[in-house]
């Protein structure tokens, strides 16, 4: 394991401390350049066991994440990192299959990039998960302590999620979407809308991250609670359950 340090005038803020994991050496090193020279402190680690204890011993704003790791992979990395200390999660995979992706959604990335990559890309990723955690606090603060829709409770403070009285375990950045959608229970939120606030982006063109991430919040809280208005964007419904009290199924045609 390694570091990269930047130089920054008396008073400056802190840079953004960054965990890069990468095994390959050429890469871990090309990205850990281009990081340093954009002005963050950078940590490495080549392997799953070095992640996780560089996780514990540095706490990293942001980890740049392999999905396929020696020791384990990036996967089991993230289920342990997201246990310990919940921190946004920049995935690097070569896998472009949309199961893999949306497993490494549901276990706490937030975000993904497919090899090979561009290194301006990664870099716009970074910052706008970096924005999207500074609006998640913004968000946050301006709604009540908890917000209650129908069965569905959401402790913005303790950040937990309830259905029927039973925890449901969101990742950081689900649980920033489910936020941002019960603001305004039932009113439709666009898609830019929804890219803007959540992860800080200027608009959603050509990526699905948004898709993915909706998919894996209906799975956990239901996927009648997110009604999808096709060209538009979702909303959050209040009162989705049928006469069985459970929530119903997605459309056969939905597919996000």
């Amino acid at each position: 394991m390694s570091q990269g340090n930047t130089e920054r005038p008396s008073g400056a803020p802190s840079p953004a401390t960054l965990l890069v994991v990468e095994d390959d050496p050429t890469i871990n090193q090309a990205v850990t350049d281009r990081l340093v020279a954009e002005g963050f402190q950078v940590v490495r680690a080549f392997d799953g066991p070095g992640a996780v204890e560089a996780h514990g011993r540095h706490a990293p704003d942001l980890i740049v994440l392999d999905l396929m790791l020696p020791g384990f992979d990036g996967l089991e990395v993230c289920r342990r990192i997201q246990r310990e200390r919940p921190v946004p999660v920049l995935m690097l995979t070569a896998r472009a299959d949309e199961t893999d992706l949306l497993v490494g959604l549901g276990v706490g990335a937030d975000d993904y990039v497919t090899k090979p990559f561009r290194m301006r890309e990664v870099v716009a990723r970074i910052r706008a998960l970096l924005r999207r955690v500074e609006r998640a606090r913004e968000l946050a603060a301006e709604q009540p302590p908890v917000l209650s829709l129908g069965d569905l409770a959401v402790d913005r403070g303790s950040r937990r999620v309830t259905v029927r009285r039973g925890e449901v375990h969101l990742t950081p950045l689900e649980f920033d979407l489910l936020l941002a959608l019960a603001a305004e229970p039932g009113a439709v939120r666009g898609r830019d809308e929804l890219m803007r606030d959540v992860w800080g982006w200027a608009d959603a063109g050509g990526t699905r991250t948004l898709d993915s991430h909706v998919k894996s919040l209906r799975a956990k809280i239901g996927a009648g609670r997110v009604r999808t208005v096709h060209g538009v964007g979702y909303a959050l419904e209040t009162d989705p359950a049928g006469s069985d009290g459970t929530a119903p199924a997605a459309p056969a045609d939905e597919t996000s």
